[in-house]
């Protein structure tokens, strides 16, 4: 496992502390894990209200989460950088100080463009807060205990997607869209006094200087690829804006790519890819988000437009999928403790894909039962996958390089939510025209939802591949 240097002392730091310290810490986490993804899912409510409030169109109030992900997207592996060379604990502060301030001025915007971009500093906040958190947790717990520890932070983000869309209507109803915002400086500043009494310090041995070069080019680089995939839907995928971006951002990557083979301290280490379960992992885990993201972006449009529902009855009917994953994720994370992890991953994907399966037949007389087992399967698959896969990833690189693996998992997770939304977009718009030639509106919105499940489905099928041929972790 290495030497951490922990409080200025060497030694492994997941036998120096007690099993009372590791859940202390674990609980100051889960803090900071929840407040990601129970913000996107807390403003996504919010966006119809904001809307209204700035007078602007859905196309312009969309940026207020574009920019949000995008930022997270492109600064993850930064972050993950930082971390290994300035310690874990100094990131994660102070991207729970930057989230605070960002959520302030968020609530505070007078223009719908300054909300934009004080979303943007919230990004750079909560991305520090998710990227040094599953490093945390690998240095402070056993290998053995890894798959559990992790478990429980999977819980968290269940737990924030679960009660996002029923605290954003209920916060929006009686106090104001921007109360989404401002609820979130209490539990920051809570957070941030655990994270100071409970959170060791943790440094690297290693006195390095940070790759800024380096690190300015990545975050052009995905930028130029993230925003054409996001934005590709609403003006085309042949306008010259689209492929230039998709172009430049290639080259950038590439040069790169260069850059970090060639310097003696790059902020990369790309000898971790030649690690197949290293490599497998993050691979799968992107797959994986790409296939989450179909249901995500679809399911509302299909409850609310084909079977009438309201926002809230909508919100109710998405839970089983997070719930289940809630219940399994810390059972997945234990059993593969004690067995291999790609054998659990791979079979969660298989469920996961046969959950998908399940809603490429929907249509507009499918029961509510059905909707919700379905739900509730592909939220079981994703259980099952993603703890024992982030832990096998996390598991597989040096002590110094897992703030840059954590980092890496969270930003194949946000590409893929990203690619997930741009394919699914396309898919189901391309075959809702073709369709529309041919039968009534609602026969083609379900043709067309059935053709994006499917194609979801295939995906999983592929992570299901992916999972099994990266090698087991106990071997190593």
């Amino acid at each position: 496992m290495g030497t951490d240097m922990v409080n200025g002392k060497p030694g492994l730091l997941c036998e120096r502390l007690s099993a009372r310290q590791r859940r202390l810490i674990l609980l100051a986490i889960g803090i900071g894990t929840f407040m990601g993804p129970l913000d996107g899912s807390v403003v996504n409510i919010a966006l119809p209200s904001i809307s209204g409030h700035y007078d602007v169109s859905l196309a312009i109030v969309e940026w207020v989460v574009m920019s949000y992900l995008l930022v997270i997207s492109s600064l993850l592996l930064t972050y993950g950088r930082m971390g290994d060379l300035y310690g874990y604990k100094k990131i994660y502060i102070l991207g729970f100080i930057i989230f605070a301030i960002g959520s302030l001025l968020c609530g505070l915007s007078p223009t719908i463009f300054l909300l934009i971009v004080f979303r943007a500093v919230q990004a750079i906040g909560a991305g520090m807060m998710m990227s040094m958190g599953p490093a945390i947790i690998t240095h402070i717990t056993h290998p053995k205990e890894r798959g559990k520890s992790l478990g429980m932070i999977a819980i968290s983000v269940s737990i924030a997607l679960t009660t996002g869309p029923i605290l954003g209507g209920f916060l929006t109803s009686h106090f104001g869209w921007q109360s989404v915002f401002f609820i979130n400086i209490p539990i920051a500043i809570i957070a941030i006094i655990m994270a100071v009494k409970l959170i060791p310090t943790i440094e690297s041995q290693e006195r390095q200087p940070f790759d800024i070069i380096g690190s300015f080019i990545l975050f052009f680089a995905l930028i130029s690829i993230l925003f054409p995939l996001s934005y590709a839907e609403k003006i085309g995928w042949g306008n010259p804006l689209i492929s230039t971006l998709i172009i430049t951002g290639i080259l950038l990557l590439i040069a790169f790519l260069i850059l970090e083979k060639r310097i003696a301290y790059p902020m990369l280490d790309l000898s971790l890819f030649k690690n197949k379960l290293y490599s497998m992992g993050n691979l799968s885990a992107m797959i994986n988000y790409m296939a989450m993201y179909s249901v995500i972006l679809i399911m509302p449009f299909y409850l609310q437009q084909l079977l009438e529902m309201s926002p809230s009855q909508a919100g109710l009917m998405l839970i089983p999928m997070p719930l289940v994953t809630m219940v399994v994720a810390p059972i997945s994370g234990t059993i593969s403790d004690k067995v291999d992890t790609r054998y659990v991953s791979s079979t969660g994907m298989a469920v996961t894909a046969f959950g998908l399966w399940l809603l490429s037949t929907l249509d507009v007389n499918s029961s509510l039962l059905f909707i919700g087992t379905a739900f509730a399967v592909i939220g079981l698959g994703t259980g099952m996958f993603q703890t024992p896969n982030n832990s096998a990833v996390l598991g597989s690189v040096p002590p110094n390089r897992r703030g840059i693996a954590s980092s890496m998992l969270a930003i194949m997770r946000n590409i893929g939510m990203v690619l997930g939304v741009a394919i699914a977009g396309a898919i189901f718009s391309s075959r809702l025209n073709l369709l529309m030639e041919e039968q009534g509106m609602v026969q083609a919105y379900a043709g067309a939802m059935n053709a994006t499940f499917l194609v979801a489905a295939g995906l999983a099928l592929i992570a299901v591949l992916t999972s099994l041929v990266r090698g087991s972790l106990k071997s190593r």
